[in-house]
């Protein structure tokens, strides 16, 4: 019975990793193809042409909750990798603690990132193009790509590799999804910005995944020398 029940959850476990290859690649496909609609077909124009039919639909309500949806950004990609770190820590739990410290670096090189690239790039925020954007929240440096997008994708794919369960993939990437719009609605990044962002971000859990698998292979081939030696 125990036996069965391992194959079983490690059957279940391989079809959540490929729920994410599949719904990653999907995301990536969908938001390459807008950035490459947006380069090749009078980009500037498209993107501000998006943003005021998104204005025009603007409301208290909604405004409210975009608003506070944008706000979330900042508390869940940090609040998240300290609550598990901590509740790790409490539990004495390594587990826990190595995928908060995951989703740590995820948001630093994210982070990184998502800055030389707005410092290489220096596009000047939507409003500051064209006066009929009307923006409903501060906006920080350059606009591309957008830094709130490409955290909230971070986040949202560090966590689903991390615990690859349906629970947690779905209302992630909903709520990743939910944050680049609210960027878009609020006046202060282009749909182009949104979608880079995106991408940005899920290529930078991949690629902390990846430098964190190669260390860890490097450590088991020394410790392995060690031994034989």
């Amino acid at each position: 019975m125990p036996k069965i029940k391992s194959v079983l959850s490690k059957k279940a476990s391989e079809t959540s990793v490929r729920l994410i290859s599949v719904y990653i690649k999907k995301s990536i496909l969908l938001v390459g193809g807008c950035f490459f609609v947006f380069q090749h077909l009078s980009a500037q124009s498209k993107d501000i042409k998006i943003l005021l039919d998104i204005q025009d639909d603007r409301s208290a309500t909604m405004t409210t909750i975009y608003k506070d949806i944008s706000k979330s950004t900042a508390f869940i990609s940090i609040g998240l990798p300290v609550g598990l770190f901590t509740t790790g820590l409490l539990n004495h739990d390594a587990d826990m603690k190595k995928k908060a410290v995951y989703l740590g670096e995820t948001f630093v090189i994210n982070t990184a990132i998502t800055t030389i690239l707005k410092k290489t790039v220096k596009r000047q925020r939507p409003f500051v193009k064209d006066p009929s954007i009307i923006p409903l929240d501060a906006a920080g440096s350059y606009s591309f790509p957008s830094g709130h997008t490409s955290d909230a994708f971070a986040t949202a794919t560090s966590i689903s590799i991390a615990y690859p369960k349906w629970y947690i993939i779905g209302p992630s990437f909903l709520w990743a999804t939910s944050v680049g719009y609210s960027r878009m609605y609020l006046g202060v990044h282009y749909p182009s910005d949104v979608a880079v962002g995106a991408i940005v971000g899920v290529g930078s859990a991949f690629l902390t995944k990846k430098i964190n698998d190669w260390i860890e292979q490097k450590h088991h081939a020394h410790v392995n020398q060690k031994l034989l030696n």
